[in-house]
């Protein structure tokens, strides 16, 4: 299985035969990219951090859920900064882009890739605290700042980058986001929009057919426009509010 090519089933989440199931700490992952993070993790243990995957590969059908309760409203939509978005008075066309401002399309996410890890600091957590992914974990005097200061520095010796690094046309910045720097490359370049659009047409997702009217554009903004390993450095994060 490891280093081996990805078809269209496994690129848009609807096949996992890329991926293998982890249990300490759980997590699913393609083999290769699976042991680049243990690897890493166990360096970051040593100097006192426990880094914990919170989100890794998921499924088309996982994905999907997760977008019809944001396209119905019944989950919380958020800007860039961590604000609240108010869904009702969006446009549905504005609804799709607030979605994607931080939950990938379902057929087009790294999510379905095995490639791809986001993870936080177990050790840094004051008791009962709870996870958001949002930026103010990240910030400088944010709970998770010592492992983001130790990620700029040591990722890139275990194969990984952000590609969702500075704010670019589609996601907004989420430097928890560790994505696999040579398979996910493999990925990228065997995804098409043909494959993407196959898998949503096929599906029950809410707002399909805006989706596939605007694939072109969601493709080009939220596929392809990622920061690469071998981009500048730029700010990683909105300013402080």
């Amino acid at each position: 299985m490891s280093g081996t090519p990805f078809d269209e089933l496994e690129l848009t989440g609807r096949a996992r035969t890329h991926v293998r199931q982890y249990a300490q700490p759980r997590f699913a992952a393609r083999p290769e990219v699976a042991a680049a993070f243990l690897d890493m993790r166990a360096a970051a243990s040593r100097d006192g951090i426990d880094m914990v995957p919170i989100a890794s590969w998921r499924p088309f059908e996982a994905q999907a859920r997760n977008w019809n309760r944001k396209f119905a409203g019944a989950a919380t939509l958020y800007d860039c900064d961590g604000n609240p978005r108010d869904h009702a008075v969006l446009a549905p066309e504005a609804i799709v882009r607030a979605i994607l401002a931080w939950t990938g399309l379902p057929g087009a996410t790294r999510r379905h890739w095995g490639t791809d890890i986001d993870v936080f600091d177990r050790t840094a957590q004051p008791p009962g605290y709870r996870t958001t992914l949002l930026p103010d974990e990240a910030r400088p005097d944010g709970v998770y700042a010592r492992l983001h200061a130790w990620l700029d520095v040591h990722a890139v010796r275990f194969g990984f980058f952000r590609p969702y690094r500075t704010r670019r046309a589609g996601m907004c910045p989420a430097p928890w986001h560790l994505s696999h720097v040579s398979s996910s490359a493999a990925a990228l370049a065997a995804l098409d929009i043909d494959m993407v659009a196959r898998a949503v047409r096929a599906s029950d997702l809410l707002g399909r057919d805006l989706v596939l009217a605007m694939l072109p554009t969601l493709f080009r903004d939220h596929v392809s426009n990622v920061d690469g390993p071998d981009d500048p450095d730029g700010p990683a994060l909105p300013s402080p509010r």
